[in-house]
């Protein structure tokens, strides 16, 4: 299985040229857009940040505060699971501290409401191999998509028991099996239903026996659950 080699360099080296302004008004703009649109003010609120690993920790979308607070942690590395999005105000500011900092930032989106791609599991595999540590994940709530990520880093990266690493998809975090973000747990159980348990077999599992098809229309979310994350929690 071949992954994408460009997903796992790091998206900067300074500050990128749609992220150089320094306009009063462009810095507002996107500072509006981060607050509001993309729901900041909740995180500065609660961050829902836990680590989860010697050198790995898991996160909602950081803040510009949170930031420095993560580079007087030590934190050497962010994977950002949103994607690069240079309309976002929250990626703008990530972006510009990063570059100030000297924290290394790689983008690497996964999906939170669709079985995972198998090159996206392939090349998980290999960017925990390469990290520099300390690091942080993040997605935009802290709840699903980092929560995939955080189950696969420690049953892959850190040679957890499947079982125990599914803890990472957990109400506690803000996840909701019941909603269409479900999907992730229904994908790990469908693998330990064959019998499989170790990180070969997963993998064996994933390149020889894993149709993402089949597995998507066999799950079902609830509708109660759905509304709750789509339209009152607005989560990605």
């Amino acid at each position: 299985m071949q992954y994408e080699e460009s997903r796992l360099r790091h998206v900067m080296v300074g500050v990128p040229e749609w992220a150089q302004s320094d306009c009063r008004r462009v810095l507002a703009r996107r500072y509006a857009d981060m607050l509001f649109n993309d729901h900041a003010f909740i995180r500065m609120l609660y961050r829902n940040f836990h680590r989860i690993g010697p050198d790995m920790y898991r996160s909602s979308q950081p803040t510009p505060g949170q930031m420095d607070d993560l580079a007087r942690l030590g934190i050497r590395t962010i994977i950002n699971l949103r994607g690069r999005r240079t309309t976002c105000g929250s990626y703008f500011y990530q972006v510009r501290a990063c570059a100030r900092l000297g924290i290394d930032l790689i983008d690497f989106p996964v999906r939170s409401r669709d079985v995972p791609r198998k090159a996206d599991l392939f090349a998980a595999r290999e960017l925990f191999r390469r990290l520099e540590g300390p690091t942080v994940m993040h997605c935009k709530a802290g709840a699903d998509r980092v929560g995939l990520m955080s189950v696969l880093y420690q049953f892959v990266g850190q040679g957890l028991p499947l079982e125990q690493a599914m803890g990472q998809l957990s109400w506690k975090y803000g996840h909701l099996r019941q909603s269409k973000t479900g999907i992730l747990d229904h994908f790990f159980e469908n693998f330990m239903a064959t019998g499989g348990r170790t990180v070969d077999e997963f993998y064996q599992w994933v390149e020889r026996d894993y149709d993402p098809a089949a597995m998507k229309a066999g799950f079902r979310s609830r509708r109660w659950a759905n509304i709750m994350v789509d339209r009152l929690l607005q989560r990605e």
